[in-house]
C-alpha cells in the first residue's frame, strides 16, 4: 500500500491536498464543539468568581449578624507610658482613675565576688525554696504548693559557672542563675522566676566544711537571715504591684491586673505621681468598619454579576453570562432581600432609615451623616442588622442575606446546580468530540484507501496507454 507521501503519484492528482481539505470539512463540527467548550469553561470561571464574591458577602453579613460585633469595646489611656489597657468584647463602658504606687518585682540576690567565674568556691548542697519574707526578714513563709529543691554540688562542679548551670538545669527550681562581672570580680546572681511578694526565695547551704554560716566555701551563696546565713546579699525584694482604681487599693503579683475590672486588663509600666485616666467605651469605629465592609462586599458582587451579564449594544459585545437566568436571578434575589422591611428593630425598618440607599445600578450608597446618627441608638442598629429572634419577619438585614447566601451556595442551591449543569455539558461536549474524532479518522482512512486504489488503476491505464502508443509507432514504421 502506498504511503502518505506517495498518494497521487499514480494519478497525477494532488491527492494529499484533496484529502486534507475533505478531512478539514469533516473536522468543522469538532472545531465548533471546541469553541463551545471554551465558552462553557468561561461560564464556569464566571460562576466561580460570583460564588467567591457571594461567599465574601455571606462572611460580611455573618459578621454584622454576630452579637460580638456589637459588643466590641475600645479603650483609651491618658498616659500609655504608665498604664496600658485592653478590654474584651462586652466590657461595660466606664471611666477609671488609676494611680500606680509600686510595680511588681522579683527577688534578686548577689553573691560575694570571687576572682572569676571559674574559681572553685566549695562543695556541698544548695536548698532553694520559694516563699515570702517578713518586712524585717525575721521570718520566711513557704509558698503554697511549692517544695524545697536541693542541688548537690560535687567535685569539679563548684565554680560559679558550673553552679549556675546546675541551678538552671534543675527542674522546678524557683530561681534563674546568671553571672555578673563587676569591678570586684564575678558574682552569682539569683532572681525569682516570677514576680510578686509570694515568689521570694531563701537559699540554705549544707557545706562540706561543716560550717554552714561562715563566709567561706559554698556557704557564701546562702541567704537565710532567720537562720543566721545572709552572706548572699538581697539586692531587690520580691513585692506585688500596687495601685488604686477610683480610690480603691488593689494588688497583683504581676504588673498585669486582669481581675479588678470585668473584662478589662491593665498593664502597669511605671509608678505615677498622679492618676492616669482610663476609659472603656463601645467600639463604634469597628462596628462602622463592619458595615462598610458589608456594603463593599455587596457592591462588588452586584458589579461583578452586572458585568458578566451585560450586553453592549454599541460594540455588540455580550458578557460571559449574558442571558443566564441563574446569574440574572441572583441580582433579583439580592435586591428583593434588601428591599424587605423588618420588625426586628422598633426604630429602623428599612435600609433608608439608617442611611443606606439602593442606586439605579443596584449598588448601595452610604449616607455617613445618617448612619453615624444611627449609632446613637446602637441596640436598635444591632437589631436592624442582626435581628431579634427567629420569628417570622424579625430577621435583620444581615441575617436575611446570610441565609439567602447559605441557600444559594448550598449543595442543592442554584449556584451549585448551575455549575453542575455546565460541567455535565462540558463532559458531553468532550464525548461528542471524541466520537467525531473517531469518525474523522475513519473518513481519512477511507479516502486514502480510495485514492490509493485510484492511483493503482490510473497507473495500469497509463501503462496500457504507453504500450498502445508504442505499438502504433511500430505499425507506422512498418
Amino acid at each position: 500500500m502506498a504511503t502518505l507521501s506517495s498518494v497521487g503519484i499514480g494519478s497525477g492528482l494532488d491527492a494529499s491536498s484533496i484529502i486534507s481539505q475533505l478531512v478539514a470539512l469533516e473536522r468543522r463540527p469538532i472545531e465548533q464543539l471546541k469553541t463551545e467548550a471554551g465558552k462553557i469553561d468561561a461560564r464556569l470561571s464566571s460562576f466561580g468568581r460570583i460564588q467567591s464574591s457571594l461567599d465574601a458577602l455571606r462572611s460580611a453579613a455573618r459578621t454584622l449578624a454576630d452579637s460580638s460585633t456589637w459588643r466590641a469595646a475600645s479603650t483609651t489611656t491618658s498616659d500609655a507610658a504608665a498604664v496600658t489597657v485592653s478590654a474584651a468584647s462586652g466590657s461595660t463602658p466606664g471611666s477609671y482613675a488609676v494611680q500606680v504606687s509600686a510595680l511588681a518585682t522579683a527577688q534578686m540576690n548577689a553573691s560575694p565576688a570571687v576572682a572569676d567565674a571559674r574559681t572553685p568556691i566549695g562543695e556541698g548542697t544548695l536548698t532553694i525554696e520559694a516563699g515570702s519574707w517578713a518586712d524585717d526578714l525575721s521570718s520566711f513563709t513557704a509558698k503554697s504548693g511549692s517544695s524545697p529543691i536541693s542541688i548537690a554540688i560535687g567535685p569539679g562542679e563548684d565554680t560559679l559557672e558550673k553552679i549556675r548551670d546546675k541551678i538552671n538545669n534543675t527542674d522546678g527550681v524557683p530561681v534563674r542563675a546568671s553571672i555578673v562581672n563587676d569591678a570586684s570580680g564575678a558574682r552569682l546572681v539569683l532572681q525569682s522566676r516570677e514576680s510578686g511578694a509570694a515568689s521570694g526565695f531563701r537559699v540554705q547551704v549544707a557545706d562540706t566544711d561543716g560550717d554552714d554560716s561562715d563566709a567561706g566555701g559554698l556557704s557564701r551563696l546562702a541567704y537565710d537571715p532567720p537562720g543566721g546565713a545572709a552572706i548572699n546579699a538581697r539586692t531587690q525584694a520580691a513585692r506585688n504591684a500596687s495601685a488604686t482604681i477610683n480610690g480603691l487599693a488593689v494588688e497583683s503579683a504581676t504588673n498585669v491586673f486582669t481581675n479588678v475590672i470585668d473584662g478589662v486588663s491593665l498593664t502597669l509600666a511605671k509608678v505615677t505621681t498622679g492618676t492616669v485616666d482610663i476609659t472603656v467605651a463601645r467600639d463604634t469605629a469597628s462596628m462602622r468598619k463592619s458595615i462598610d465592609g458589608f456594603v463593599s462586599a455587596y457592591n462588588d458582587l452586584v458589579k461583578l454579576v452586572r458585568d458578566q451579564t451585560k450586553y453592549d449594544a454599541t460594540s455588540k459585545n455580550a458578557g460571559t453570562l449574558q442571558g443566564d437566568r441563574t446569574a440574572i436571578g441572583l441580582l433579583s434575589q439580592l435586591r428583593s432581600s434588601l428591599g424587605e422591611s423588618s420588625s426586628a428593630s422598633s426604630v429602623f425598618k428599612r435600609l433608608t432609615d439608617i442611611g443606606l440607599s439602593i442606586q439605579t445600578d443596584g449598588t448601595l450608597k452610604v449616607s455617613s451623616t445618617q448612619l453615624d446618627a444611627g449609632f446613637t441608638k446602637l441596640d436598635e442598629l444591632q437589631r436592624f442588622f442582626g435581628g431579634d429572634g427567629e420569628a417570622a419577619g424579625s430577621n435583620g438585614l444581615a441575617t436575611r442575606l446570610r441565609k439567602l447566601a447559605d441557600q444559594i451556595l448550598g449543595d442543592t442551591g442554584s449556584m451549585n446546580s448551575r455549575q453542575q449543569s455546565l460541567r455535565e455539558l462540558k463532559t458531553q461536549n468532550g464525548k461528542r468530540q471524541e466520537s467525531l474524532e473517531d469518525r474523522v479518522a475513519m473518513t481519512e482512512k477511507r479516502l486514502r484507501a480510495q485514492y490509493q486504489a485510484l492511483d493503482a488503476s490510473m497507473a495500469k491505464l497509463n501503462n496500457l496507454s504507453s504500450y498502445v502508443s508504442q505499438q502504433i509507432t511500430r505499425w507506422n514504421k512498418t
